[in-house]
Parts: C-alpha cells; sequence; structure tokens
C-alpha cells in the first residue's frame, strides 16, 4: 500500500505528464486517487509545475476536505466517480482538444475502432452539461461512469477512471485518438463502426492486455 506522500507525488508527476503530452492545458484538468476512505485530490488553481506533496487535498467520503486546503472545484465528481467504481482507484479529467470538441457536438464516441473495448464499453457515452462543481454534474458524470471507464461531459471535457494513475494516463490517451479519429471521419458523412458483438468479443479479450495487467 503507497503512502500518503508517495500517491501525491504520482498525482503530481501524472499532472506534469498529462500537460506535457498536450492532453490539457494549464490547471484545467485535475486529478483523484482513493485514499483512506476517501481521496487525495490536486488543489484548486495551483499551476503543476509548483505543486509539492503537500499541496494535495485530503477529501473524506463525506466531502470533507482537510483544514486550510482547497480542493479541485471538481471534487465532487471525482467523489462520486470513485463510490460509483470501487473497483477503480485514479480518476483524471482533461479538457483535451479533440474530446472536448466532441463534447461540444454532444455525440458519443461510437465504435470506429476496436480500441474503444479499452474503456470496458462498446461506446464513449457524452453526459448532459451541468455548471462545474455543481451535485447536478457529479451526477451525470457518475452515470457516465458507470457503464464506461471514460465519459465525455458535454461543453466541458473528458473524465476516465482506471486502476491505477499509470493506467489512467493510457486510456485518457487512447480516447484523445478516438476522438480525433472520429473528428476526421465525421465530415465524410455517415461514420462506419465495429458491430456491438465484435466490440464485446475486444472487451474480453482486454481483460489480459499488456498494461491493463499491471
Amino acid at each position: 500500500m503507497p503512502t500518503r506522500d508517495q500517491i501525491a507525488r504520482q498525482i503530481i508527476d501524472t499532472c506534469l505528464a498529462m500537460n506535457a503530452s498536450g492532453l490539457n492545458q494549464g490547471t484545467s484538468g485535475n486529478i483523484s486517487y482513493r485514499f483512506d476512505g476517501g481521496m487525495l485530490v490536486t488543489p484548486s488553481g495551483i499551476p503543476y509545475h509548483k505543486l509539492s506533496e503537500n499541496h494535495i487535498v485530503y477529501v473524506d467520503q463525506n466531502g470533507e476536505s482537510e483544514t486550510g486546503k482547497v480542493p479541485s472545484t471538481e471534487w465532487r465528481f471525482h467523489l462520486d466517480a470513485l463510490k460509483t467504481r470501487p473497483e477503480l482507484n485514479a480518476v483524471i479529467h482533461t479538457h483535451s482538444l479533440n474530446s472536448t470538441a466532441v463534447s461540444i457536438l454532444n455525440h458519443p464516441i461510437p465504435p470506429v475502432h476496436y480500441m474503444i473495448s479499452a474503456t470496458g464499453n462498446t461506446q464513449i457515452p457524452c453526459v448532459p452539461y451541468a455548471t462545474f462543481g455543481t451535485t447536478e454534474l457529479s451526477q451525470n458524470v457518475s452515470a457516465g461512469l458507470a457503464k464506461c471507464k471514460a465519459t465525455l461531459i458535454q461543453h466541458h471535457g473528458l473524465i476516465v477512471m482506471e486502476a491505477n494513475l499509470e493506467k489512467a494516463l493510457w486510456l485518457a490517451e487512447e480516447v484523445e485518438v478516438l476522438a480525433k479519429l472520429y473528428l476526421k471521419l465525421l465530415p465524410l458523412g455517415e461514420v462506419p463502426v465495429l458491430s456491438e458483438k465484435e466490440i464485446l468479443v475486444v472487451i474480453e479479450k482486454f481483460k489480459d492486455y499488456g498494461l491493463r495487467k499491471t
């Protein structure tokens, strides 16, 4: 079991990697990890390159944050996501360009490629818009994540969940590629997709796939 400081360091390193890869810009994204009945989550408004382990905020299962620290404005949907998927520990939220573009169209990402199976679902849903930080948005996000480890948020961005931060970052990158592929296909007319039957076959095969096994 990693210590609090070890998890906090992993969160910071993932934030830096997320921005370096172009998945996110500035402090618009946020990251959390299950810890001690609640979670550790990025703070509000501090640039990632200035973060230290002490900046990472503990929020308990009732939504109470530790004294003297302000969690991300999106802490609510992180906490509810972890309650919705108790088998998963890491949550990453980004405003990645292609995923956000699809969210503005209010489209799910259909099975344009077999890698959609990495999300554990036959498509990536797009849940309805609500003001950031609200209970309504948290409920919308939880509904999407209940059936898929990734969901778009209309006019907002992407949120993914996985067993650990390494896998969650990998999944966020995969979804961004799928979103880019989908956007390239949309202007051409009706988008060809794989069958639900085939995606379910690949979901089973992915249970023993590379990074997902570690």
